[in-house]
């Protein structure tokens, strides 16, 4: 229920203008999302600032979104932990501004199929355990805050 009404609240808050979640944003210079996808060794552990397109948010506890750039193709994940901050559907299509902490995390295998599961069970969609080949490092933002403009 708590989880509901914060979805309500939080589309209600866009829909009437700039929607603030978590910490304030601190930083005066962002950086480039095709940065961080083109050098992400460089970035590791700082934090940084990202502004881009929202084009995915998670359907079940709006605990990331997935930011494209707005010249590139170049996409970064925005993830906190489960009600830290509550990313609505309605930010989808729309400019958002985030910042937290670059961090590199490497997956096995087994810890690769658990998490795609995961998500794919949040987000309603098939997953085949079978495409899974091997591990993966993936880079993304450990976020603190973010400001989704109307």
């Amino acid at each position: 229920m708590r989880l509901i009404l914060a979805f309500t609240l939080t589309a209600a808050l866009l829909m009437a203008g700039e929607l603030k979640l978590g910490a304030p944003l601190t930083l005066k210079k962002q950086t480039a999302i095709a940065a961080l996808e083109t050098n992400p060794a460089g970035f590791v552990n700082q934090t940084v600032q990202v502004k881009g397109r929202v084009v995915e948010v998670c359907e079940h506890a709006g605990c990331w979104m997935n930011l494209v750039d707005t010249k590139s193709s170049a996409k970064v994940r925005i993830k906190v932990k489960d009600g830290e901050i509550v990313f609505p559907k309605e930010a989808i299509g729309r400019i958002a501004v985030a910042e937290g902490t670059f961090v590199k995390i490497d997956l096995t295998k087994d810890q690769l199929i658990a998490q795609l599961k995961h998500e794919a069970e949040e987000n309603n969609k098939k997953f085949d355990p079978a495409t899974v080949t091997e591990g993966k490092t993936i880079y993304q933002i450990r976020g603190a805050g973010a400001v989704v403009q109307p």
